[in-house]
């Protein structure tokens, strides 16, 4: 069965797609870039800064799951500029501790300017506040 996740203190889908999907006790984030739930537009700042914005999006996600940070799997992590990696690393080491199997990439554009994007794939571990 799979049920949609909709949290109401991350941003609202930018597309046609949701927040994430949990399915077969697994919960599968849609990427999240740096926008400000209250406003929806793109936080302004360095990478440092944005990829600070996308952590507090997925952790409000994987809490309207079921999950936490310490039971993600794999993360798939998108910048715009490769030169932000170590910058980028920098803030990813201190929330995703549990060093989860991941991705890293530099694309070409991400939506709206954003200069991080992060999708997640975690282990469900309770019925989440909306299931």
């Amino acid at each position: 069965m799979l049920t949609t996740i909709t949290a109401p203190h991350a941003p609202a889908a930018i597309g046609p797609y949701s927040q994430a999907i949990a399915a077969n006790g697994f919960l599968y984030l849609s990427g999240q870039i740096p926008l400000v739930p209250d406003t929806g537009e793109l936080l302004l700042g360095d990478v440092a800064a944005q990829t600070e914005q996308v952590v507090q999006n997925i952790a409000a996600v994987l809490s309207a799951g079921g999950s936490d940070f310490q039971h993600i799997i794999k993360t798939t992590c998108f910048l715009q500029n490769m030169s932000d990696f170590a910058e980028f690393n920098a803030v990813y080491e201190k929330h995703f501790i549990s060093k989860p199997a991941r991705s890293c990439v530099a694309v070409a554009a991400l939506p709206k300017g954003a200069l991080v994007e992060i999708e997640v794939i975690a282990a469900i571990i309770s019925k989440g506040v909306l299931q």
